[in-house]
C-alpha cells in the first residue's frame, strides 16, 4: 500500500504526460504481482467495493472529529478523500514503522472484496489508524474509485504495453478478456509468455479517427471521387459488439470510443445486439424516427444504469458507420468500400429496431460536398439535418486503422466558429451562483517546448443549465489541483480533463492574451464528457478562423 500510496501521490503532482507514464512504468517493473495487477485494476476503473461508500467514509470521520469543523473544512478542501486523510487523527502507535503496519494493496483488495457490510468500519478504521497522510488519502482514493490523478486508463494501457514494447492496440484487443490482477497480461509486456489468449466474443477493437479538413488546402489537393461522404450525426461515437461464447452464452457490450464499457447504462440498445459482430457507428437518440437534440442524449450519458422512464422518454439509438467484424471473421484490413457493402447487408438482414444504416451523403465533386456542408436540410428531414454537424470525408480504399491516420479520414464540420476546448481554471459566480464555480476558462492546445500544452482561449459564464452548472461544479470541486484565491485551477491534461464545446460569434487577433486570439460572445454549447480532453481542438484551428487568414 505504500508504493501505491507514493505513486498516487507522484502522479496527482505531475502534470507532464510523458513523466506520468514513465512513473507508472517504473512502478509496474518495482512493484511485484498481484500488487501490480490491482494497483493498474484501479488505475482503470476495474475495482469496485460495494459496502466502502462515501456515507461510510462521512460515518467514520464523524466518529472522530466534530461535524461543524469537518464541513467547513470539506467545503475549501472540496474532495472528501482528501479532507478526511488530513484531519483523521493519528493513533497512540503512530511512531510505528508504516512498512510493517501497513497493509499491502493486495491485501486492502482482496480482504474488502470478502468483506461483509459490517466488517468494512473496522477494516477501514484500522488502516486509517495505520498509515500516514498520503497512505490514508490513497485508501480513501482506492475504496472509493474517484482516483482522479490525471491517468486515462489508456495511458495505464501504454504504460504496461512499453514494458515490452508492445502496441498498446494490442493489449486493448484482448483488455476485456482478462481480469484483476492481470498476471498473464503483465507475463505477455515482459516476454516470459505469448499473448493471453481469451475468449472473449465481443471485444473492444480500437477506433480509427479522422482529422479536420482543411477546406482551402485539402480540396485542391485531394481528388473528391476518392473519397464515400457520410453525415457526421451530433451524437457520440460508439461501437456494439456481440457473439457466443463457448459454451454458447451471449456477451453483448456497447463502448465509448475510449474503450469504456457503458453497457449497463443503454439496456435497450444491448436488447438489440442478437447477432454475431461489432458494429461501429453513432449513439443518439431517435423518436418516431426522428433524431432528437445531442441535450437528450446527454440525459442518458454518464449513469451508471437507466430505469423504464428515461428509457422510454429518451430512447437510444444507434446509426451504423462501419462493420469491424461478423460471425467471427475480422472485416478490418478489407477496404472501406467492401467493408461498406457487408455493412449494408448485414443492416437489412437486421430485425426493425434501434440500429439503422447512417446514408451515404450522394455528391460528386468538391462543389457538391461543399454545398451538402453547408445545406444538409437540402438532403434530409429537418429534425435530422438538425443533427447533423458536418461531413465525414472516407477513402473507399482505406483500411480500419487503429489510431489517427494521415490522409484516409477526414471531418469537415458545418459550423465553423464552434470549438472543442478544455476547461481549465473555475471561479465562483455572482448572486444565485456565488456558492457554485460558474465562470469557466478553458483553453486549446498548441506546441511547447516539452510538448503540447493548453493556452487560454476565452472564459465564458453562461450556455449550460442549471443541472449542468451543478454537474460542472461538482467536476470542478473534485479536480481541483491548485487554488488561487477565489479561482480554482482544474485538472487539465492530455489524459485527463474536462472537454466543453464552445461556442462563438467570431475571433480576432489579440495583443493581450497569450494566444493571441480573443473570442466574441463565447458560450458553452454543451459538455463533452465522452471526449478525451487529448482530442480538444488546436490553436491552428482558432488562427486560421481569424479575418483575413488564407488558411
Amino acid at each position: 500500500m505504500l508504493a501505491f500510496s507514493h505513486l498516487l501521490d507522484r502522479l496527482s503532482l505531475e502534470p507532464r504526460r510523458l513523466a506520468k507514464e514513465a512513473l507508472l512504468i517504473r512502478y509496474f517493473q518495482e512493484v511485484a504481482d498481484p500488487d501490480r495487477g490491482f494497483a493498474l485494476a484501479a488505475l482503470t476503473g476495474g475495482l469496485s467495493f460495494k459496502h466502502a461508500k462515501p456515507a461510510l467514509l462521512r460515518a467514520l470521520i464523524g466518529e472522530r472529529t466534530d461535524p461543524e469543523l469537518f464541513a467547513l473544512s470539506y467545503d475549501f478542501v472540496g474532495d472528501l478523500s482528501e479532507t478526511i486523510a488530513l484531519m483523521w487523527p493519528q493513533a497512540a502507535n503512530g511512531e510505528v514503522a508504516l512498512k510493517e503496519a501497513a497493509p499491502s494493496l493486495s491485501e486492502v483488495v482482496k480482504r474488502l472484496e470478502g468483506a461483509g457490510k459490517s466488517e468494512v468500519p473496522g477494516l477501514l478504521t484500522d488502516w486509517l489508524d495505520t498509515l500516514d497522510e498520503t497512505g490514508r488519502w490513497a485508501l480513501l482514493k482506492l475504496v472509493t474509485g474517484g482516483l482522479r490523478v490525471g491517468v486515462s486508463a489508456r495511458l495505464a494501457k501504454t504504460a504496461v504495453a512499453k514494458l515490452g514494447g508492445l502496441d498498446v492496440a494490442s493489449v486493448e484487443e484482448v483488455w476485456h478478456g482478462l481480469e484483476p490482477p492481470y498476471e498473464a497480461l503483465f507475463a505477455w509486456a515482459e516476454g516470459f509468455s505469448g499473448q493471453p489468449q481469451t475468449s472473449d466474443p465481443a471485444p473492444f477493437r480500437p477506433v480509427m479517427l479522422a482529422h479536420p479538413l482543411d477546406e482551402d488546402r485539402d480540396t485542391e489537393l485531394l481528388n473528391a471521387e476518392d473519397f464515400a461522404v457520410e453525415w457526421k450525426w451530433d451524437g457520440i461515437r460508439v461501437q456494439a459488439a456481440a457473439g457466443l461464447t463457448e459454451r454458447g452464452d451471449r456477451v453483448r457490450r456497447l463502448f465509448s470510443r475510449t474503450g469504456e464499457d457503458i453497457s449497463r447504462a443503454f439496456p435497450d440498445i444491448l436488447d438489440l445486439l442478437t447477432f454475431d459482430a461489432c458494429i461501429d457507428g453513432e449513439l443518439l437518440v431517435v423518436s418516431d424516427g426522428q433524431v432528437r437534440p445531442f441535450a437528450d442524449l446527454q440525459k442518458r450519458l454518464n449513469r451508471k444504469t437507466a430505469g423504464p422512464k428515461l428509457i422510454r422518454e429518451y430512447p437510444a439509438a444507434i446509426r451504423a458507420y462501419d462493420l469491424l467484424s461478423v460471425g467471427g471473421t475480422d472485416l478490418r484490413e478489407q477496404p472501406f468500400a467492401e467493408r461498406r457493402k457487408a455493412l449494408e447487408t448485414f443492416i437489412t438482414g437486421l430485425p426493425e429496431g434501434s440500429i439503422d444504416l447512417s446514408p451515404m451523403v450522394k455528391v460528386t465533386g468538391w462543389e457538391e460536398i461543399t454545398s451538402a456542408r453547408a445545406d444538409p436540410h437540402a438532403h434530409l428531414p429537418p429534425a435530422d439535418a438538425d443533427a447533423v454537424e458536418g461531413l465525414m470525408l472516407k477513402r473507399w480504399d482505406a483500411p480500419y486503422v487503429t489510431g489517427r491516420p494521415k490522409g484516409l479520414w477526414f471531418k469537415w464540420k458545418r459550423e465553423p466558429y464552434l470549438i472543442d476546448a478544455v476547461l481549465m481554471y473555475a471561479q465562483r459566480g455572482h448572486g444565485k451562483r456565488s456558492s457554485f464555480y460558474s465562470d469557466y476558462t478553458f483553453g486549446v492546445w498548441r506546441d511547447g517546448e516539452a510538448g503540447a500544452e493548453l493556452v487560454p482561449v476565452g472564459k465564458a459564464y453562461f450556455g449550460f443549465t442549471d443541472e449542468e452548472l451543478r454537474e460542472i461544479d461538482r467536476y470542478v470541486r473534485n479536480n481541483t489541483i491548485n487554488r488561487f484565491g477565489p479561482v480554482r485551477e482544474v485538472v487539465h491534461s492530455a489524459e485527463k480533463g474536462l472537454v466543453l464545446e464552445v461556442a462563438f460569434e467570431g475571433l480576432n487577433r489579440s495583443t493581450r492574451h497569450k494566444s493571441g486570439v480573443a473570442m466574441r460572445f463565447p458560450r458553452i454549447s454543451r459538455l463533452r464528457w465522452d471526449k478525451p480532453a487529448a482530442e480538444a481542438d488546436r490553436l491552428e484551428t482558432l488562427q486560421a478562423m481569424l479575418p483575413g487568414e488564407e488558411g
